[in-house]
């Protein structure tokens, strides 16, 4: 299901062409493109209508004619962005700013409008946004606390898994958002495994995460458990919201429970060795039959309700044994 999902989407993703899988038969002198793509041959055929789900910032300001962002609106590690500022200092085209001062004033709206990221604002520095408060409020403090819940989301045997998430083997999942940050959070699966939190160790802003490694804890009782990093970088923000409530976790572990936002240099390669869709559905699966066959071992195959599990499997199964459960599942 979500690999039918994944491709269907891809003829949605805004680069301006529309996709479709490539056969033996297709004449190589047709209208369309042969491209090659993680092994399969895809027929590519530039559509003269085609609008941007996400546009970059020199397409909005008109420089260019089609270009979709694909760095997650980070312009300060974008490649095509320190390419495209190197040719307008040449003075071989017009700077996307420059573009901007050309219209009138009510056209000349912030970039984050250009980008389609807020509403309608109008630019009020003349594209001088180092200098700008609100683009500096939008993207340290806003964009970092705007948290967005997933809209598509799988069931496998009562646990959720988004898709379009990235998740670590330990149960830990990294969102990246948009800007270039990564938030992080703990999956549904180890929340109703160990059950409603009575609070997480968190660590503060600042601190640099190691992925792979220890980067957090959380307490039940008298049992603690220490979760590993999906990926590297440092904090730039803490949800305060889960420190006073746990709960939240629990109940939103892929909207309001997140844990924290990171920045990091290379957000591609931070996410690569992670799983998503297809891969983390699979993954789950097998997670579930491991925890069906522990579940059968102390309680017999009647333990799961109806083939799905429900919330706080410990606190109903105390004799699967926390230390038990986190070596196997959160791996430490």
């Amino acid at each position: 299901m979500a690999k039918k999902i994944k491709e269907e989407r891809r003829s949605n993703l805004g680069y301006g062409s529309t996709y479709r899988k490539g056969e033996g038969r297709d004449r190589r002198d047709s209208d369309e493109i042969q491209s090659v793509l993680g092994g399969q041959t895809w027929m590519v055929r530039p559509d003269k209508k085609a609008s941007s789900d996400n546009p970059c910032v020199w397409m909005g300001a008109g420089v260019v004619k089609f270009k979709n962002c694909n760095n997650y609106f980070d312009c300060t590690t974008c490649k095509y962005d320190r390419g495209m500022i190197s040719k307008a200092q040449k003075g071989k085209i017009a700077s996307w700013q420059d573009a901007m001062r050309t219209r009138t004033d009510l056209d000349r709206i912030c970039r984050h409008s250009l980008t389609g990221r807020i509403e309608r604002r109008a630019c009020a520095y003349n594209y001088e946004c180092a200098h700008c408060d609100f683009d500096q409020y939008f993207e340290d403090i806003l964009s970092a606390k705007t948290n967005h819940a997933p809209a598509d989301v799988h069931n496998v045997k009562g646990f959720a898994v988004p898709m379009d998430y990235h998740f670590h083997n330990g149960h830990s999942w990294a969102r990246i958002e948009s800007g270039g940050y990564i938030r992080i959070g703990l999956d549904d699966f180890s929340m109703k495994l160990l059950g409603e939190a009575d609070a997480f160790d968190l660590p503060l802003m600042g601190k640099e995460l190691n992925p792979g490694a220890a980067g957090w804890g959380l307490r039940r009782k008298d049992n603690t458990a220490d979760v590993l990093s999906p990926v590297g970088g440092v904090i730039v923000e803490v949800n305060s919201g889960v420190r006073e409530n746990p709960g939240l976790a629990t109940h939103e572990p892929y909207g309001d429970g997140w844990l924290f936002l990171v920045r990091t240099g290379n957000i591609k390669k931070s996410v690569k060795s992670l799983m998503s869709d297809t891969g983390s559905l699979d993954w789950i699966n097998q997670e579930v039959a491991q925890l069906e066959q522990m579940v059968e071992e102390v309680a017999g195959p009647l333990a799961a309700d109806g083939g799905h599990f429900s919330r706080d499997i410990y606190g109903n199964l105390p004799e699967l044994g926390w230390n038990k459960l986190t070596q196997t599942f959160l791996k430490t």
